[in-house]
């Protein structure tokens, strides 16, 4: 049963743009993700191991977001508002409750732009709101962008297969793909998270080629690649989790994960090196910008 909670903040100030995703704002509406995607950074025990079973929605929010987006109208404070960053803004319960489009019409009111990072192709509902953000928001005058929206679909793989494994909770990657077409065909600007990618599962010479000549045929804007993060030993830990899916379905990679991951959350440092390299000559060769702006 999804918990409904009170909160007294739900618009949060970044202390840095992050240059990757352009969050001057974070905003997120819902508390833990049904996606229940198993290397996601906030797992943990304070959501269990199905994060589907910690569902909570901030009823007040909508109340408390026309209050803080005022007061920063009222004061210029325009910048790009990312939903979501801890969990995603389309979960199925949205169908429901219809936080994130009802946010979406105040911050369209007060002229504040967006950046909607998702997996869901439930964004399609919101794509007329998402287009008059795009045409009427003030975007900060340090960035370089003519849009006021931006929306980046979440890939971890293409394959529907794995996706059940990983991420077993999300819209398949087959309908994001067509999501991610439909944004582009509606003039938004709509590019890709790819992140993180799975090492020998989906960072293969083949699934790279297939990522980066999908995105290319679509006419995608951008692609943001980043490697495998795993947190953690216990049992809701990412690391554990993932560890498991490994064990249980490529156990031939079973003992190269163990020992990446034994001392570090991070792949090691010449897979890092390697990746960039890769991420840099495929981005060159299909013409994919690694960045949201030109």
């Amino acid at each position: 049963m999804v918990k409904e909670i009170q909160i007294k903040s739900v618009l949060n100030k970044t202390k840095k743009r992050d240059p990757w995703f352009l969050d001057d704002y974070t905003l997120n509406l819902y508390s833990s993700c049904a996606f229940n995607c198993l290397y996601c950074y906030i797992r943990g025990s304070k959501y269990g191991e199905n994060l589907a079973h910690s569902l909570s929605v901030k009823v007040n929010a909508l109340e408390i977001l026309e209050k803080q987006l005022a007061l920063r109208a009222k004061k210029g404070q325009y910048g790009f508002i990312v939903l979501s960053s801890a969990t995603d803004p389309y979960l199925h319960i949205e169908k429901e409750y219809r936080l994130t489009r009802q946010a979406l019409e105040i911050i369209r009111n007060y002229r504040f732009p967006v950046h909607i990072i998702t997996k869901s192709d439930l964004v399609l509902r919101d794509f007329d709101l998402l287009q008059e953000i795009d045409q009427t928001a003030i975007v900060p005058n340090d960035v370089p962008l003519h849009s006021g929206t931006i929306l980046s679909f979440s890939f971890s793989t293409l394959d529907d297969e794995q996706a059940k494994l990983f991420e077993s909770g999300a819209p398949l990657p087959s309908k994001r793909l067509k999501a991610l077409e439909s944004a582009i065909e509606n003039k938004l600007r709509a590019g890709v998270s790819l992140m993180p990618l799975l090492p020998f599962i989906s960072d293969t010479t083949a699934a790279l080629t297939h990522f980066f000549r999908s995105f290319s045929t679509l006419q995608a804007r951008y692609v943001l690649p980043a490697t495998l993060t795993l947190f953690g030993s216990d049992k809701a830990d990412s690391k554990t989790l993932v560890l498991e899916i490994i064990k249980r379905h490529y156990p031939e990679l079973l003992s190269k994960y163990e020992k990446w991951f034994a001392h570090s959350s991070q792949m090691p440092s010449f897979y890092r090196k390697a990746f960039a390299e890769k991420m840099k000559e495929l981005s060159e060769e299909y013409n994919l910008p690694n960045r949201i702006y030109d």
